[in-house]
């Protein structure tokens, strides 16, 4: 229920980075102004034994995030690609919860594969290991196939994940509503619908049954990509709560000393990956959203090895153009393109004006060129985008929230490879690449082609759709149709909010 309830589970939320020590750790790595610290410290402080104390073994943001639940680990995963905003040192803490967790019991593991496969684990797989990963949602077996010798990965969903992730959404969705009431001009970020399309995401990535099918469409699509592979799919061995892959042989990308030691060329695995990322998102519209060093490996060969497949993104073919126009006209420096192809796709509003958009653009991407990468300060920029999206009124859009998100992650894993990387030099040939097949006159006849082949299927439907059309339009409007609601409803639903009110006061003042 998303109700007034969930006023607790976020004060717990604040409570528990206060007593744990993160809120301080926090407040450091982002560099918070002081009356940002004085009033978050002040406003958890006093609820402080509310909180959860977590694991006493662990660093304080670590400790608190494991201890909120799983969908606070998902946030801390992203945060733990991105030291140029968070600093190296905390970084370095919130990657255990890439893959590092703390497992459920093996016992239970079987009892799961059982349940869900029909045979013991044992009439399964010649040996089955202790968990070798325990992520947030899952942990991840080690097994040799009976009859083959083949060494598999087996992964199988933590016991009542599914609840805890609902409950943490709950709360979610809540105060999303309220800071859309508190803040309307936090209305066009749509809060609410960002809530919603994590949901979506989320909740596909507790069905494995749709992992499995999504890493076999990736497989199909990268198929032939030079420098990547993909572990295969076990379907005889996979059902909604396990997952049975290939084993993925190779050292973790993010261990760069045993990189080193293996003889891998970091700056050649920095590029590779933000190529393969943009290559899949542009060409097939169809790309790993989940793409953090715990989901990624190098093989002996020196191939980059991609497994993990709960999260997959999709773009259509228009925002894909759209996306790749924007892309190519940063590394242009044609801001005044940029600025167009934001109008022309409905970014921004028709009534603002296209040369100061143009003009605010040149100043997110001058600081880029000529600049050793390490110097900027994605921070800043970042910072300095979100005041350009508010001054002109862009509305966050939905569509594109896990592309962006995914483009973050995967730029903070190149620049843990390689701290010099330059983003836009990297990306150009790919671009540029697409661009000439996708922007250029094959492309337009291959759309015009496409045209008549929808023409020619409806062709002799057309003109009575049109008619029909036609007809409704100038058809007089229906009256309004004016409901009330009962009279003892409306006091039954006031009587249980209060009621909600009530109880979730009281629980924070007992």
């Amino acid at each position: 229920m998303r109700g007034p309830h969930n006023i607790l589970r976020l004060v717990r939320t604040g409570a528990t980075l206060e007593r744990t020590g993160a809120m301080a750790v926090v407040m450091d790595a982002m560099d918070a102004p002081p009356l940002v610290r004085g009033t978050m410290r002040f406003l958890a402080w006093p609820f402080q034994w509310l909180g959860y104390r977590g694991d006493k073994s662990m660093p304080p943001a670590t400790r608190a995030l494991t201890a909120l639940g799983p969908a606070y680990i998902k946030f801390g995963q992203i945060l733990s690609t991105r030291p140029d905003l968070v600093g190296e040192e905390l970084a370095t803490q919130l990657r255990v919860l890439q893959d590092k967790l703390p497992p459920f019991a093996i016992d239970l593991a079987k009892k799961s594969v059982e349940s869900e496969l029909g045979q013991p684990v044992e009439e399964l797989f010649a040996d089955f290991s202790e968990p070798v990963a325990a992520a947030s949602i899952a942990q991840v077996h080690r097994a040799t196939l009976r009859g083959g010798g083949d060494e598999v990965a087996v992964k199988v969903l933590r016991p009542g994940i599914e609840r805890a992730f609902r409950k943490d959404i709950d709360a979610f969705y809540f105060a999303a509503k309220m800071v859309e009431l508190l803040s309307p001009a936090s209305r066009r970020l749509r809060p609410t619908e960002v809530i919603a399309h994590f949901e979506g995401v989320v909740m596909g990535e507790l069905d494995l049954r749709l992992e499995s099918s999504s890493a076999s469409e990736f497989a199909a699509n990268t198929d032939g990509d030079a420098g990547f592979e993909l572990p295969t799919v076990q379907w005889h061995l996979s059902s909604r709560r396990v997952m049975t892959m290939g084993w993925a042989d190779g050292v973790p990308l993010g261990d760069n000393a045993a990189l080193d030691a293996a003889g891998h060329d970091r700056v050649a695995l920095s590029e590779r990956v933000l190529q393969l990322f943009l290559s899949h998102a542009l060409r097939d519209g169809y790309f790993h959203a989940d793409m953090h060093q715990g989901n990624l490996k190098v093989a002996a060969s020196g191939n980059i090895i991609a497994y993990d497949f709960g999260i997959m993104g999709h773009i259509d073919e228009y925002t894909r153009r759209v996306y790749a126009e924007i892309l190519y006209g940063f590394i242009k420096r044609d801001y005044r393109r940029v600025a167009e192809v934001h109008f022309e796709a409905g970014y921004v509003p028709a009534d603002r004006d296209v040369d100061e958009f143009a003009r605010a653009l040149r100043a997110v991407g001058e600081p880029i060129f000529g600049m050793d990468a390490s110097r900027i300060s994605m921070g800043s920029l970042l910072s300095y985008l979100f005041e350009v999206t508010e001054r002109f009124g862009m509305e966050t859009r939905t569509e594109l929230i896990l592309l962006q998100r995914t483009m973050v992650v995967v730029e903070g894993v190149a620049r843990s490879l390689n701290s010099d990387i330059n983003i836009w030099k990297v990306a150009k040939p790919v671009v540029e690449s697409y661009i000439k097949q996708n922007l250029g006159p094959a492309s337009a006849l291959r759309d015009l082609g496409r045209t008549l082949a929808v023409l020619s299927r409806y062709g002799s439907r057309l003109p009575v759709m049109v008619e029909n059309a036609l007809i409704r339009q100038s058809s007089p409007p229906a009256p309004p149709v004016k409901r009330r609601w009962p009279a003892y409803l409306f006091w039954a639903v006031m009587g249980m909010t209060a009621g909600a009110g009530a109880m979730a006061a009281a629980l924070l003042l007992s």
